[in-house]
């Protein structure tokens, strides 16, 4: 039903579908990302499964997120469950979707650390929760730390970088959905 635990997520379609509505070739798609045009193909054709970094190569590649991705590789549901029984993390860094499909809302979750030297930068507005742990976060020229409990708000727009300073740190990142026209263009000030 709405549990899809046992379906493995597919987002070959998703990242076909991108890139030829921007109808960019697989060359062009390979020589923006760094992979090869035969990894892009059998990632399109499902014959291979993108790592969490080739993933996001792709994404940039395709001027999107690999949550964008990851959330039109599945069909939507009213009502899912993402269980939070899955493999230990091991020290090594982990993302897990909390919301699966294609939704106003997206929700991930960040187990350690990722590359704290990427920025990151979402049209629309999200919220940061350290749910365990600290993280140190640059957002418009400004550093911020921030503890367990505490919270971050980013309108859309706003380029931002984040690093775990704390070992098993969790950090949940709750964003609008890039489809979503929900921030009018703002003034800068």
């Amino acid at each position: 039903m709405g549990d899809h635990k046992e379906q493995p997520l597919r987002v070959g379609a998703a990242v076909r579908r991108r890139r030829r509505a921007l109808e960019l070739t697989l060359a062009v798609v390979a020589e923006r990302s760094g992979l090869s045009v035969p990894f892009l193909s059998q990632i399109e054709n499902e014959r291979a499964r993108p790592s969490r970094g080739s993933l996001e190569k792709v994404a940039d590649a395709l001027r999107t997120t690999a949550v964008e991705l990851l959330a039109a590789a599945d069909p939507a549901c009213s009502v899912d469950v993402v269980h939070a029984d899955g493999p230990e993390p091991d020290g090594l860094p982990h993302m897990r979707s909390l919301v699966r499909g294609h939704h106003q809302m997206h929700a991930q979750e960040f187990t350690g650390d990722h590359d704290a030297g990427r920025e990151f930068q979402y049209r629309n507005d999200q919220l940061m929760y350290v749910a365990d742990g600290a993280v140190d976060v640059e957002a418009e020229g400004r550093a911020y730390r921030l503890g367990r409990g505490d919270t971050l708000y980013l309108t859309g727009g706003v380029r931002h970088r984040w690093r775990a300073t704390v070992a098993d740190t969790r950090v949940v990142v709750v964003a609008v959905a890039e489809h979503i026209e929900a921030v009018q263009d703002r003034p800068r000030q």
